[in-house]
């Protein structure tokens, strides 16, 4: 049989004077920044106001790696609390060692809260974001073939992954090769961003629907290659407590693909981009324009219409004057400009209400 058994990479950390430079870190990293480009260009496309992604995105990387390395420590205590433990390595993040769900658990928490302070809902946020998860976690995953961690049980197929000695786990002799399962989940990553846009597509996802589809997605594909791994993990019931966490997830998820889809096909403003009560915000300097061209046409037609009485033509002639006025300023501010009139219109009502019961 022709090999194409995969080699790992001899380095995976590299000096730069007195500073390591970690591929792991690096994988990271680039992940993140795709993810970012990713939802940027979604999220716009949806309606979302500019630059919100980057501020959102700093609450969500933060939250999302403290998240991620808690779940690490905690399905995974032995290292840190066990028999010759070590409690610094908790600390040690370049070292690896993140657990994908207590990153987004704790990346939602964050995107929630970057989200609130600015009057957005977090359903379309996730629903942009979700394809560039999935190829933030392809990039991740290099960074386990680096670290020459994290492969499956001993194949004899031929593209199996070379282990240098010292990172064998399992005491296999030399020479064994084993499941990349780094690529394996790259893989899978791969094809569900692609087919989570075809499906998003067809059938028009949204309000949440993508999101809940991604996740879907990834503890399909995370339960079956997960089986595969033969690093130390807690075991339940015979089966690696991340299976079981993922098995709960796809189900919770299924649960919550059904309730948003229930919520789009009931309510118009399943995927509004702004929460109740709010709406895209302007430019300062453009709200202080449209006041003064405001307060200017305003004059025009106070002073229109104390001599409407003798110069008819002039009066009409002012009145087209401020149509136009407020019709340019409605152009260089729609979005505000509807929510003013929406204001306006409550105020008017409320008026009215008062003048009555006088």
């Amino acid at each position: 049989m022709l090999s194409l058994s995969i080699p790992s990479p001899s380095e995976g950390v590299w000096m730069i004077g007195p500073l390591p430079l970690r591929a792991y870190a690096i994988a990271i990293l680039i992940g993140i920044v795709v993810a970012w480009w990713v939802l940027e260009k979604r999220y716009r496309r949806k309606g979302g106001p500019a630059e919100v992604s980057l501020d959102v995105a700093v609450w969500m990387v933060v939250f999302g790696i403290v998240g991620a390395r808690l779940y690490h420590i905690f399905t995974t205590p032995d290292p840190y609390f066990g028999e010759n433990g070590d409690l610094t390595k908790i600390f040690r993040v370049w070292e690896g060692g993140l657990g994908i769900w207590g990153a987004v658990a704790l990346g939602a928490v964050g995107a929630w809260i970057g989200l609130k302070r600015r009057g957005l809902r977090i359903a379309p946020f996730a629903d942009a974001l979700a394809p560039g998860m999935l190829l933030a976690q392809a990039i991740g995953r290099l960074g386990n073939y680096f670290n020459q961690e994290l492969y499956g049980k001993p194949t004899d197929l031929p593209w199996g992954l070379e282990i240098d000695p010292e990172n064998i786990v399992g005491g296999y002799p030399d020479g064994t090769l084993f499941h990349p399962t780094f690529l394996y989940e790259l893989i899978w990553c791969l094809i569900g961003a692609v087919a989570l846009v075809a499906l998003e597509r067809k059938f028009n996802l949204r309000g949440g629907q993508t999101f809940w589809a991604y996740i879907m997605i990834y503890t399909l594909g995370r339960v079956w290659i997960e089986n595969l791994r033969i690093d130390e993990a807690e075991m339940v019931l015979g089966l690696r407590l991340n299976v079981w966490t993922s098995i709960i997830i796809f189900a919770l998820a299924a649960v919550m693909f059904a309730w948003r889809t229930k919520v789009v096909r009931e309510r118009d403003d399943a995927d509004d981009i702004y929460l109740p009560g709010h709406g895209p915000q302007t430019d300062p300097d453009a709200d202080s324009a449209d006041s003064a061209a405001s307060a200017e046409s305003a004059s025009s037609a106070e002073g229109a219409t104390a001599t409407s009485a003798d110069s008819p033509t002039e009066s009409s002639d002012s009145d087209n004057s401020e149509a136009e006025a407020f019709g340019e300023s409605d152009r260089s501010a729609k979005n505000a400009a509807k929510h003013r009139a929406s204001s306006a219109t409550r105020a008017e009502a409320k008026d009215e209400n008062t003048e009555t019961e006088k």
